[in-house]
């Protein structure tokens, strides 16, 4: 989701119930990170809706933890384990993410399972429109965008011990049982019949066609740390969904801020991108299949609404994490306001696709 950045970046001090055990983390530092070595400072990152973050200081070097939210967790969310592997795995492809020094599967030590990696010093946008960079560099700034997401899904997954992160094929059928489920088991969030209509027309419309890559699930602007003077990524952030599913998927997820209004998610729209000196979404979309070799993308618009549909599922869960007490970010409140419009444009989207 995207704020104005200055409520949703850099760090403040720990917000009260999610603080950590200071001695407990050094101690655990000094086993198991190669080369540390205190005093520590822990602040917290302002971001964040699912998995609480928190920047590590020591005299010598900066580190960045995460860890699962406090209280109830819904089945199968917050696996940092997961998001540990596929770092990890993507790392030593040379792929742009954070190195992983550390993961922590016992909850013992300080309340949840969590990791260390390492932070990554550079720049993240907050506004898809990009104001404060030069035309050109706008323009140079999308392309490495599109770039690093068609570099992604042409990763040899088998090759890089990723085989079992997921189950190849019938993505469609499973991410839409999936998250249709969690926005209905989620009773204390309500229902929506925008929502309701998408759970039933979703299901019987999916393109033909199966492709199998690594899928970020989350891969938009504000995801991404740029070069500091460069038009270039130095590491792609939360990858909390990813899975082994439909690239054309993951690609329409990150290529619906074109239709995305800017105070939901970092979003053009309302924009027109000629103006800004970028691609529009035709040539967006021209260009990562340009790069991947395809023909072309028949199911975008299927692909885009199932998106739409997937985030509002996400804010829905949100809604119930506020509802439950245990949402990670101070403005999770705020941002689940957006939630029935984010619905409503869901069901726009399907019937662009062809719902009746």
């Amino acid at each position: 989701m995207s704020a104005p950045a200055d409520s949703n970046s850099g760090t403040a001090t720990v917000r009260p119930g999610y603080e950590l055990d200071l001695e407990v983390l050094d101690g655990w530092m000094r086993a198991n990170v190669a080369g540390y070595a205190g005093p520590l400072e822990i602040e917290q990152f302002k971001g964040g809706q699912s998995n609480p973050t928190y920047k590590l200081r020591t005299p010598g070097k900066t580190y960045v933890l995460r860890k699962q939210p406090p209280g109830p967790l819904l089945k199968g969310a917050h696996a940092l384990d997961r998001e540990a592997k596929v770092l990890t795995s993507l790392s030593r492809a040379g792929f742009p993410v954070a190195a992983i020094h550390g993961l922590c599967t016992d909850p013992t030590v300080i309340g949840t399972i969590f990791y260390v990696m390492d932070m990554v010093e550079g720049r993240i946008f907050w506004d898809a429109a990009l104001p404060d960079v030069s035309r050109a560099e706008r323009a140079a700034l999308f392309d490495a965008m599109n770039g690093t997401i068609a570099d992604l899904h042409s990763i040899d997954f088998t090759a890089i011990g990723l085989a079992d992160y997921g189950r190849p094929g019938n993505y469609f059928e499973r991410q839409i049982a999936r998250w249709s489920r969690q926005y209905l088991e989620d009773t204390a969030a309500g229902r929506d019949p925008h929502m309701d209509r998408l759970v039933e027309w979703l299901p019987s419309h999916i393109p033909d066609g199966e492709e199998t890559s690594i899928v970020h699930g989350d891969f938009r602007l504000d995801n991404l740390i740029f070069h500091p003077t460069e038009p270039r990524i130095l590491a792609v952030l939360d990858w909390e969904l990813s899975t082994l599913g439909h690239p054309g998927a993951d690609f329409a997820y990150h290529a619906m801020m074109y239709r995305m209004p800017p105070h939901i998610v970092a979003g053009l729209g309302g924009t027109e991108p000629a103006a800004l000196g970028i691609a529009d979404e035709a040539a967006y979309l021209a260009a990562y299949c340009r790069r991947r070799g395809l023909a072309g993308m028949p199911g975008y618009d299927f692909y885009v609404a199932f998106n739409f549909f997937r985030l509002a599922a996400i804010f829905h869960g949100i809604k119930g994490r506020v509802i439950r007490g245990n949402a990670s970010s101070a403005q999770a409140r705020e941002r689940v306001a957006v939630l029935p419009e984010l619905m409503r444009l869901a069901w726009q989207q399907a019937e662009k696709a062809g719902a009746q």
